[in-house]
């Protein structure tokens, strides 16, 4: 029986029900990470993170992790606009970076390959996965930082840096190719530099104190790790300071390291600490 279009007026059970819009289609993903970075994007320009150089004494860092690529540098230019004279190195036997995947990283040597080659080669390969990965924006930090990766193992200490090809942040003070305090990011760097300061033998017979400063391998955590970093250093650099101006009565700077850096652990317990007192 054919029903009488009219009553559909009355009766709500009988009006048409439009189509549902279809659903939205999916986000697409952005790459991700294959691998460890060893920089960091970061929002703040230079300009946000410059510190006014207000003179006086200044301790020496150096900063190191595997590659020299991400928790060094970053390290690296956060000490250097705070005015500390600083130097920075990997420890791995060459320069790894994240590829198409975990298996084909981009290898590099160290001493001879800049940052800007870095660019551009990987710009070629894949912009849209380099530049979703952060190692694109990573390596556009590092060429305003420094010309391109050291390896630790191949500095000559106290030898002066004088390549004037190189006009590196931070270098103005490090000159003389020594240092005060040298900062790792990962323990395994740690062992390494320790491990290559025995082998040395101290031919300079001059203290240096190493420090790591555990820092997980992504941008994140590089710039968190940063931060922690420069906070540090501006401790140990007050208590050399303090060592300075008072007279003999005060404990040593050398002696004071250890209680500067377990109130800073306070301050920074997300980033485990080790010290040692090593040789040159």
């Amino acid at each position: 029986m054919a029903a009488d279009p009219r009553l559909a007026r009355i009766d709500p059970r009988r009006v048409a029900t439009p189509p549902q819009p279809p659903p939205p289609p999916p986000a697409q993903s952005e790459p991700k990470s294959l691998g460890g970075y060893d920089g960091a994007e970061d929002g703040a320009g230079e300009g946000d993170l410059q510190r006014k150089d207000e003179g006086g004494f200044k301790l020496k860092f150096c900063t190191v992790c595997a590659s020299n690529q991400n928790r060094s540098m970053e390290a690296h230019l956060r000490l250097s606009l705070a005015s500390y004279p600083v130097l920075s190195f990997g420890t791995g036997s060459l320069v790894r970076l994240p590829g198409p995947s975990i298996t084909q990283p981009n290898v590099y040597p160290f001493n001879s390959t800049s940052y800007s080659h870095m660019y551009e080669e990987l710009s070629q390969k894949d912009p849209r996965l380099y530049r979703a990965n952060g190692i694109l924006s990573m390596l556009e930090r590092n060429v305003g930082v420094k010309w391109g990766p050291e390896r630790w193992q191949d500095w000559s200490i106290g030898r002066p840096r004088l390549d004037q090809r190189r006009e590196d942040k931070g270098s103005k003070g490090a000159e003389a190719g020594v240092v005060d305090v040298v900062i790792t990011c990962e323990e395994r760097c740690w062992d390494a530099v320790v491990d290559n300061l025995i082998e040395r033998g101290s031919p300079l017979n001059r203290p240096v104190h190493v420090i790591n400063v555990d820092i997980r391998d992504n941008h994140e955590e590089a710039l968190v790790g940063g931060k922690g970093i420069l906070d540090l250093a501006d401790s140990l650099n007050e208590a050399a300071r303090e060592e300075k101006d008072v007279g003999e009565e005060k404990k040593s700077f050398d002696d004071r390291v250890p209680e500067v850096l377990a109130e800073w652990q306070e301050r920074w317990p997300q980033l485990p600490a080790l010290w040692t007192l090593g040789w040159f």
